[in-house]
């Protein structure tokens, strides 16, 4: 006698939630987790040497005790502003990150569940311009930055960024696939308008792909060093241009900069472990749509 829908979901579900993973899997994933955390353990035991450490042939694989006092000489350097830099780039970081999520949104429930004219050749259109180098934009960028008086100004690199080409293709690819339209229909009968219907419907199934988006956007923009090379003031940097400022010398001290490199990534660190979650959760969840 055959077994009813729901039973044998309920049984395949016990099943692929009792395989587990063999030796190699465990061997592959202890591989990839060396490989991940070896570049901050070889920072690090740069960073709590001194000046000679980097190039010392007989260099010991157990870190010095130099650490704390390399990390006081970046925040202490005047040249770097260390404070201030990363005052800058936690703004900067979270107004980007904010202005693409709520921009992508929009423009993903658009392009997903809103029928106008012209909407796929705008959508190829908008991911067409991922194609485009942003060095290529940057002279009349700069110029119409420097016209409005903005350079120099935090401004400067928000304003370029408030919106996304592949934010705008996620979100759309995900609501496209998560909000089914007779949900949408259901709505409109109900006498819901197409805002309320967006902010009822579309914002909470956007949820866990606006976190990733949100996770993502906000580590590019706090690693991003070209165009605030280019707009900012050294005397008003954000980290990566800060740091940069301790390889200008003639002489430099790897040790130093090496520590601040640490220093500027673990707020990223901190971010991940506590946002961690929310980001694999959406990653599974527009893996899984269909």
């Amino acid at each position: 006698m055959p077994q009813p829908r729901a039973t044998r979901g309920r049984n395949r579900t016990t099943k692929i939630r009792g395989v587990r993973a063999g030796f190699w899997v465990y061997v592959g994933l202890g591989v990839v987790l060396v490989g991940a955390l070896f570049p901050f353990y070889w920072s690090f035991l740069i960073g709590s040497g001194d000046s000679s450490t980097i190039n010392d042939p007989n260099m010991s694989w157990i870190p010095g005790g130099n650490f704390l006092e390399n990390a006081a000489t970046v925040v202490n350097d005047p040249a770097v502003n260390f404070w201030r830099a990363l005052g800058n780039s936690i703004t900067s970081s979270l107004l980007i990150a904010a202005s693409v999520v709520v921009t992508s949104t929009l423009a993903g429930w658009a392009f997903a569940k809103l029928r106008f004219p012209g909407s796929k050749p705008l959508l190829v259109f908008v991911v067409a311009t991922m194609a485009v180098p942003m060095q290529l934009g940057v002279v009349p960028l700069y110029i119409l930055f420097s016209d409005l008086g903005w350079t120099g100004n935090i401004g400067a690199i928000v304003i370029p960024a408030v919106t996304s080409a592949f934010g705008v293709f996620w979100m759309t690819q995900y609501l496209q696939q998560s909000v089914p339209d007779e949900l949408i229909e259901a709505a409109r009968v109900d006498g819901a308008s197409m805002i309320r219907t967006f902010w009822t419907i579309g914002v909470v199934a956007a949820r866990p792909a606006a976190a990733m988006l949100g996770l993502f956007t906000f580590v590019t923009a706090w690693n991003n060093f070209f165009w605030p090379f280019i707009v900012l003031d050294r005397s008003d940097p954000t980290l990566p241009v800060a740091l940069s400022l301790l390889q200008s010398n003639h002489f430099v001290d790897y040790s130093i900069v090496l520590a601040g490199v640490l220093l500027s990534t673990l707020p990223l660190l901190l971010l991940f472990v506590f946002a961690g979650k929310q980001l694999v959760s959406g990653i599974m969840q527009g893996a899984v749509k269909g």
